[in-house]
């Protein structure tokens, strides 16, 4: 144990039980539940998600530094049972050697000179395919596709639709938060992973014989021993956060600036300010909200006494709406001061994706979004609608233009 961790001791207390919490609260809105959370204690145990929560920043970090006692690895994870043993469920040297695998896809000039050209070919054929109508959904007409068909090229299949790949993520990312163990869940997961086997399956020889700079051909050409089973965990893990992250961003990032005219109007006129922009909506809105942690040894976590054998979600989503660390947390604001989210995670699994969507989602597609749908604005009609809280974002943003 490190040292920056106390020993067990009287005064910590027992994490304190919130059976009032229900699980479709969570899922419609779990903000105000995070919030009593933090006031409550370091650990708080949430029967209608059978999971203890850590929601306070300062707990958060402190159970990065500490992998030893607060591990990825967890045999009895809904992401191990869903997605296999991938990378994200290992740590210390297993788990930096399967992320070096996939280091070749993600590298600065990589991105910049393959990734972003790529991105701002998918976003222009998407928008001239509804540029001319005056409204749609943005869901389903170009936050989705792009992300689909984006994340099928950095992977490397071939021969597959978008469709097929945003279903997949969606019955993968629905199957790794299903705490209320809900059958048909379960086995929707199972046929995504299946389908993505059969997509790896058909490409892989083509990527060992030709190195290029999709993630399979990284892997394929890292000098790191793969077993297939490794390989499709680990393409489980990026087809899962891989699409969500981006498809959900967009849309949070297009959310926030049409909820705020002066906001929008600012990122209109002034172009660098779309990385902040983009910061504050995974700030706002965080996609990948909660992930696990299994505790090793009893210890004390914060305030809270946390016993050997606990399975933790971590939740960045309320650390990134925690008062006293942001300023008038669960308001949309790019003009706030800067300060170190946790959208991306932290330590040794930061998300390898995190460059890859900073150019993505706020220097490509959101942009070329509002400079060619002229006077981009909400459906007054028909309002957006968020849910979720381990995976979060808008699942329908109906907006008009100018057309």
């Amino acid at each position: 144990m490190l040292d920056t961790l106390p020993q067990p001791h009287a005064a910590a207390k027992s994490p304190p039980s919130m059976d009032d919490v229900a699980f479709d609260a969570l899922m419609d809105d779990p903000y105000p539940s995070y919030r009593r959370m933090q006031e409550a204690a370091s650990v708080v145990f949430v029967p209608s998600a059978r999971l203890h929560l850590v929601t306070r920043t300062r707990d958060i970090h402190t159970v990065e530094a500490n992998p030893a006692v607060f591990s990825s690895s967890n045999p009895i994870s809904l992401m191990n049972k869903v997605m296999g043993h991938s990378l994200m469920r290992k740590d210390f040297e297993e788990h930096a050697q399967e992320r070096k695998a996939i280091g070749a896809s993600f590298q600065q000039k990589i991105i910049k000179a393959h990734w972003g050209p790529r991105a701002q070919a998918i976003a222009s054929s998407l928008l001239s395919t509804f540029e001319a109508e005056g409204r749609t959904d943005l869901f389903d007409c170009f936050a989705a596709p792009l992300a689909s068909k984006m994340l099928m090229e950095m992977i490397g299949f071939e021969d597959m639709d978008w469709r097929d790949l945003a279903r997949w993520s969606q019955a993968l990312m629905d199957g790794v938060g299903n705490y209320g163990n809900d059958p048909d869940i379960s086995a929707r997961a199972r046929e995504a992973s299946a389908g993505i086997k059969a997509g790896i399956d058909h490409v892989m020889d083509h990527h060992r014989r030709t190195e290029n700079p999709s993630i399979l051909s990284s892997i394929a050409h890292s000098g790191i021993p793969h077993s297939p089973e490794q390989i499709h965990a680990n393409i489980n893990v990026i087809v899962g956060g891989g699409l969500n992250e981006p498809r959900d961003s967009i849309l949070t990032l297009t959310l926030g600036l049409l909820q705020d005219p002066d906001q929008q109007r600012a990122v209109m006129e002034d172009g660098t300010l779309w990385p902040q922009a983009f910061e504050e909506a995974v700030r706002w809105i965080s996609p990948i909200g909660v992930y696990p942690r299994m505790v090793r040894e009893t210890t004390v976590l914060g305030d809270t006494e946390v016993e050997e054998g606990t399975q933790l979600g971590i939740c960045v989503a309320a650390a990134n709406r925690e008062q006293g660390v942001f300023d008038d947390p669960d308001r949309f604001d790019i003009f706030r001061g800067k300060k170190q989210h946790l959208a991306f995670g932290a330590g040794p699994h930061y998300c390898a994706g995190t460059w890859v969507s900073r150019l993505v989602v706020g220097k490509v597609a959101t942009p070329m979004l509002f400079q060619t749908l002229r006077n981009l604005r909400l459906d007054p009609d028909r309002g957006p609608e968020i849910r979720g809280w381990v995976f979060r974002g808008p699942i329908s943003l109906p907006v008009l233009w100018d057309a």
